[in-house]
């Protein structure tokens, strides 16, 4: 059989590249450990568990054994969707593959840890938002961020709007109970009223999104106008459930 194939006849080509993954870290091996604190979360922050991919990271984990099976069933219970396993015995590498995920060696550099922003009084401002010398003020339970949200970084503001004085990497996430104010480029996700508030909304200097999200409805950056990509634009739902993206210029 020939390797050179007709362009008519090829059905997919491989290509390397580098996909923002939400990898959870196990510091017990409890399904009905992980089951409790899962619904905590859920119960925060409904809409930031709308099936999204993580990495289930098993390299704090001392045991050469493990039941993934039903660790698995309880994150996809709660809208997690895991993807792949990192670090493990070689019985754990086994489970991973007979469950159809992927599995990953353990990673040699410290891993950064998903938390919420640094208080603001201890952050250093960026050169993005070195120019911006505005009197911002959110309303009460909201959270002002200043400085670059980096890839790999999560910040957040529960109950109220979150300002991000600076711009949110790619590979990052900025979620907020209300609205999501990025006075920078937003490359990463952008998730607002992630306790279902309709009225809360996206607002950005430079729209680049890797993901909008409002009250849990979502548009990903393929679906977005490419006349809009690079512009201020706000974000709000619409009475339809879908979401509007309006140029600010």
């Amino acid at each position: 059989m020939s390797l050179n194939m007709d362009r008519e006849s090829i059905a997919f080509t491989f290509k390397g590249g580098m996909l923002p993954m939400t990898v959870m870290e196990l510091v017990s091996a409890d399904p009905e450990q992980i089951r409790t604190q899962l619904a905590s979360k859920v119960s925060q922050s409904p809409a930031f568990f709308q099936h999204t991919p993580v990495v289930l990271s098993v390299e704090k984990l001392d045991e050469p054994h493990l039941a993934l099976e039903r660790i698995c069933a309880v994150c996809r219970a709660h809208k997690l969707l895991p993807v792949a396993v990192r670090g493990g015995s070689d019985p754990v590498k086994q489970s991973a593959w007979a469950l159809g995920l992927g599995w990953f060696p353990p990673q040699d550099i410290k891993p950064r840890t998903l938390e919420s922003v640094t208080p603001v009084q201890e952050m250093a401002l960026s050169d993005d938002a070195a120019e911006i010398e505005l009197p911002v003020t959110v309303a009460s339970g909201g959270r002002i961020h200043r400085g670059t949200v980096r890839s790999g970084q999560q910040v957040t503001a529960p109950t109220g709007d979150l300002v991000v004085i600076g711009a949110v990497n790619a590979g990052a996430e900025v979620l907020a109970g209300g609205s999501v104010h990025v006075y920078g480029a937003l490359r990463g996700r952008a998730l607002a009223g992630i306790h279902g508030d309709r009225q809360a909304g996206i607002f950005c200097r430079e729209l680049h999104a890797e993901l909008l999200s409002v009250a849990g409805h979502y548009k990903r950056l393929e679906d977005i106008d490419p006349r809009l990509l690079g512009t201020p634009v706000q974000v709000r739902l619409s009475d339809d459930d879908q979401l509007a993206i309006a140029s600010l210029s």
